[in-house]
């Protein structure tokens, strides 16, 4: 077909303007989300929402799959981006006392929840679903919280951010079963052989980010920044199929080769240019989700969602306290942590987004919806008022521990072992802001601490 009548013929024009449009009201609700302390991920879902073809305000068509295949992009590069910014350090290096933390906080979380989703009586594989979404926290937006609250020098953040690496592995285990579970598969040895081959994917992945960086970082080497993106990102892709033709997902397989790439001493050079790239396809798939989204059909889950999100507010306020008398902190510490770590996003929908291609119950979509939106939206204005909550609550001993705070603030670190330092700080700012801190683009080819301990001398 000549080049002329193609783009005569095209019907993406409208469809252009649409999505166009759609992009300038996320970012004027995005600006007007900051001023009360929303994050991105809600204001997305709404605006998807509010474009959805049930409300028939937007003329999107949604028949082709285009949206759709940017959103698995955005899938993708938001588990990849996820790999790349796994601590291996602190994973290895503190092991025991993150597990332990790590662990009781999802044992607690995933075992209530489970027995929730049998209470719900869809059925076993959307109990194991309900179960995953009300488990685990958005790692995305308690990072950004700490950041934007100012808390990053508290006693508890060192703690908060070692769950999250907790729940990052978490993540990429339940992946790995849900894949199989979903399959459906009913035979024994089938299941077996399909676990095992899950399993060995991640502990190879597993390894080859752990101890094989410096070979990695060979093959990667290249000055020309277009053909370094066009690398990662076409690794990121075809992670991701590699993951969905193995069973473990799309999303795991994204997550792995980010592992195994943050692990490489381009790991700062590879930051700087796919955080831009993930937010901008992340974008399209929260904003797709919200296109699927019914409000209609909110009637229909809004019982089961009310009572989702009182029990995990709940599982909180006792997994928080927990987690923190484990780490010997206080009750102010706890009441942090549970108002940090009970907001919920992506996780939760990448795992409705399974449920719906696996033909599961289609009330498990606008379950995960309006859970996270609740949760998103209401996470981050209680996290912004945990001090007073904490000093209602405590009474005069929150007075006694400020008095107490005064007087540490001059402790050298050595006496404050939970304390993060300048440098820690700027390293956790920069990993959110994709600014890779002083490094200069001459800097690309020089020689980094690669993640895990390892570095490459070449």
């Amino acid at each position: 077909m000549p080049l002329a009548a193609a783009v005569e013929g095209s019907h993406f024009g409208a469809d252009m303007v649409v999505v166009g449009l759609l992009f300038v009201l996320a970012w004027g609700l995005g600006r007007l989300g900051k001023l009360i302390g929303l994050p991105a991920i809600p204001v997305y879902m709404l605006v998807g929402l509010l474009a959805s073809p049930y409300t028939g305000w937007f003329p999107l068509d949604l028949e082709g799959d285009y949206i759709g295949l940017i959103a698995v992009m955005g899938l993708v590069l938001l588990l990849f981006n996820l790999g790349l910014e796994f601590d291996q350090d602190e994973f290895f290096g503190n092991a025991g006392k993150l597990l332990v933390s790590g662990g009781t906080y999802i044992l607690v979380n995933m075992a209530v929840g489970l027995g929730f989703g049998f209470l719900v009586g869809w059925g076993t594989p959307e109990a194991l679903i309900i179960a995953g979404i009300t488990a685990t926290s958005s790692s995305a937006i308690v990072t950004k919280l700490l950041i934007e609250l100012g808390r990053l020098t508290n006693r508890e953040t060192p703690m908060i951010l070692g769950i999250t690496v907790v729940e990052d592995v978490f993540i990429a285990i339940y992946l790995a079963i849900v894949g199989v579970v979903l399959s459906g598969e009913t035979e024994l040895w089938p299941v077996v052989g399909r676990l095992a081959l899950s399993f060995t994917f991640i502990v190879v992945m597993f390894a080859i980010a752990r101890f094989g960086g410096r070979v990695v970082s060979r093959l990667m080497r290249t000055k020309d920044d277009e053909l370094f993106t066009i690398l990662f990102f076409g690794l990121a892709v075809l992670f991701g199929g590699i993951g969905e033709l193995l069973g473990v997902t799309d999303a795991i397989g994204a997550f792995l080769i980010g592992l195994v790439l943050g692990a490489t001493r381009f790991r700062n050079r590879i930051e700087t240019i796919a955080v831009p790239l993930r937010d901008v396809f992340g974008a399209f798939f929260f904003l797709n989700f919200g296109l699927a989204l019914d409000a209609s059909a909110f009637g229909g889950v809004l019982v089961p969602v009310l009572a989702a999100v009182l029990m995990t507010v709940v599982l909180n306020i006792v997994a928080g306290q927990v987690v923190a008398r484990l780490n010997g902190l206080g009750a102010q510490e706890g009441i942090n942590t549970t108002v940090i770590l009970q907001n919920r996003g992506e996780f939760a929908l990448i795992l409705a987004t399974l449920s719906l291609s696996a033909g599961l119950d289609e009330r498990i979509q606008p379950f995960a919806g309006l859970y996270v939106l609740i949760l998103s939206i209401g996470g981050p204005m209680l996290a912004a008022q945990s001090e007073r909550i904490g000093g209602v609550l405590l009474g005069s001993r929150r007075r006694k521990r400020r008095g107490a705070a005064g007087s540490t603030a001059t402790t050298p670190r050595a006496a404050r072992p939970n304390a993060m330092t300048a440098e820690e700080i700027a390293l956790v700012e920069a990993a959110m802001s994709g600014e890779p801190g002083e490094r200069s683009s001459s800097d690309h080819e020089r020689d980094e601490p690669v993640a895990g301990g390892h570095r490459d001398t070449n």
